[in-house]
């Protein structure tokens, strides 16, 4: 039994065990359907055209927009104790600002690049800092709670898109941009660039002092500032980070449908980016944090929606189902059922010590 608390209490013991019983419902669902063989095809790893695919890889690939917005959004919990609604229409506007710049006077359609792709897709990141910007001076300097200040950008970044693209759908028929959501040779891109985002992210709040002050942030904000850190400068970081995600997300998204698509891209993809940090046993009232355990609740997303299309449940019905995850996960962590747990254990513990004695 003690052996089983203490793995209970490991940290990332809630998303390896959500996406392992993922994994398994899988697995079950293939045998059920085609045999014990047909059950492994889940891990199959393929070359179709020279390009690698698989389930494996495919929920990775579609996994890593998710995987990226949960890396920002984990800093903005943390620090703020609130979450980021924006991101998603947030992606939709860089990628839009992006595609505009690549397509030029060809608009809505273009197959020849009207600027370098890097000018692009450091302007699409330069939107993406400023939206941060905004939410994170609402949040940091005005002290407006943060879903009602992201709250903003949720409803007019999307709009702002749509006036940017002349409500039309822009595409770049490129090999250059295509490939930012595709593949670089037989690779997936999109795996290549969350790798790259959660490495940069992990190794500087590891080599600085940053991810330190963001949960003691987190934690007491006013013992913080008492010890001297800059509470909303750190917070507003947060936000700014977590803009630049957003947008990096939303290029990679525009890549991989080679558009954008301003009414889909990023659509409700700000409820899978906190789930993800749910999911990463991050507590949503801010404080410490476990990025690896975000990353993994990112991919366990993506594989749950796989799962569902697998199941022949209806898209429509899936943000439910995430909703659902998202209460329970999030009743679990209230201090009222913390408390109703430890006064269960203490009985249990009083029980043992009276039929010792």
């Amino acid at each position: 039994m003690n052996k089983i608390k203490k793995i209970t209490k490991y940290q990332l013991f809630l998303p390896i065990f959500c996406m392992l019983l993922v994994l398994c419902i899988n697995i079950i669902h293939d045998i059920a359907v085609g045999g014990f063989s047909n059950g492994l095809d889940f891990f199959k790893i393929t070359m179709t055209n020279g390009l690698m695919g698989g389930r494996i890889i495919n929920i990775l690939s579609r996994g890593s927009e998710i995987a990226i917005l949960a890396v920002g959004m984990t800093l903005v919990v943390s620090a703020s104790a609130g979450t980021d609604i924006s991101v998603g229409s947030v992606m939709s506007l860089c990628a839009s600002v992006c595609c505009v710049l690549l397509a030029g006077k060809a608009a809505p359609q273009a197959t020849e690049l009207a600027v370098p792709l890097i000018v692009a897709v450091l302007a699409a990141m330069g939107v993406g800092c400023l939206c941060g910007m905004f939410n994170g001076a609402l949040v940091a300097h005005l002290g407006i709670q943060p879903m009602v200040a992201t709250l903003i950008l949720w409803t007019a970044a999307r709009a702002i898109g749509l006036l940017v693209c002349n409500d039309l759908i822009v595409y770049v028929r490129n090999e250059q941009f295509q490939a930012l959501g595709n593949y670089i040779g037989f690779f997936p891109t999109p795996i290549i660039i969350a790798a790259v985002c959660i490495t940069v992210v992990a190794l500087f709040l590891k080599l600085t002092a940053l991810g330190t002050y963001i949960q003691s942030v987190g934690i007491n904000k006013a013992a913080s500032r008492i010890t001297g850190l800059n509470s909303k400068l750190i917070i507003f970081l947060c936000y700014v980070i977590c803009g630049l995600c957003a947008a990096i997300a939303g290029v990679v998204a525009a890549g991989r449908i080679s558009s954008a698509d301003s009414n889909n891209i990023g659509l409700n993809y700000e409820l899978d980016a906190i789930l993800a940090v749910a999911l990463g046993g991050n507590s949503l009232g801010g404080g410490k944090f476990n990025l690896a355990g975000s990353v993994i609740g990112a991919f366990t997303i993506q594989a749950i929606t796989t799962t569902m299309y697998n199941l022949g449940v209806s898209s429509a019905v899936t943000p439910v189902f995430k909703a659902v995850v998202v209460i329970v996960i999030v009743a679990i962590q209230s201090p009222a059922v913390k408390q109703a747990f430890a006064k269960i254990n203490a009985r249990r513990a009083s029980g043992k010590e009276v039929e010792r004695a």
